[in-house]
């Protein structure tokens, strides 16, 4: 049995950083996206941001823009881990975040499409507020 589990969430002030965590387990993602979705109150879940691992260290990264520049996704395909480090944070970030991995490899058009992935963790609350 899939699971991811996500950890690292919690509530920071505005500007602050905060790093989620994702571990997955029951199969190998080694060669698939990993990545993270959003959704926050009253508001459709939205794409975040998505990795590949595509051979030796390279990895193909792909961003809503509206994070852009603030935060970074990074990947130890090895380790069946996924991460998201968040800078610059404010409360339009303020959401639950999940980990998500998908069975397909993915191209840039269909990386933030929901329906694509097809495993989900639970979800860590990120509250950005004074």
């Amino acid at each position: 049995q899939v699971q991811l589990v996500e950890s690292g969430g919690g509530l920071v002030q505005p500007g602050g950083s905060l790093r989620l965590s994702c571990a997955a387990s029951g199969r190998s993602f080694r060669e698939y996206p990993m990545g993270w979705f959003r959704q926050a109150p009253g508001k459709e879940r939205e794409f975040v941001a998505t990795t590949r691992w595509i051979g030796g260290a390279a990895y193909q990264k792909w961003y809503t823009d509206s994070v852009k520049g603030r935060f970074t996704i990074s990947r130890d395909a090895a380790e069946n881990t996924v991460s998201l480090q968040m800078n610059s944070l404010n409360p339009e970030d303020t959401a639950v975040y999940y980990c998500v991995a998908s069975s397909t490899r993915l191209i840039a058009s269909s990386a933030s499409n929901s329906g694509n992935y097809d495993y989900w963790g639970q979800g860590t609350q990120v509250t950005v507020s004074t």
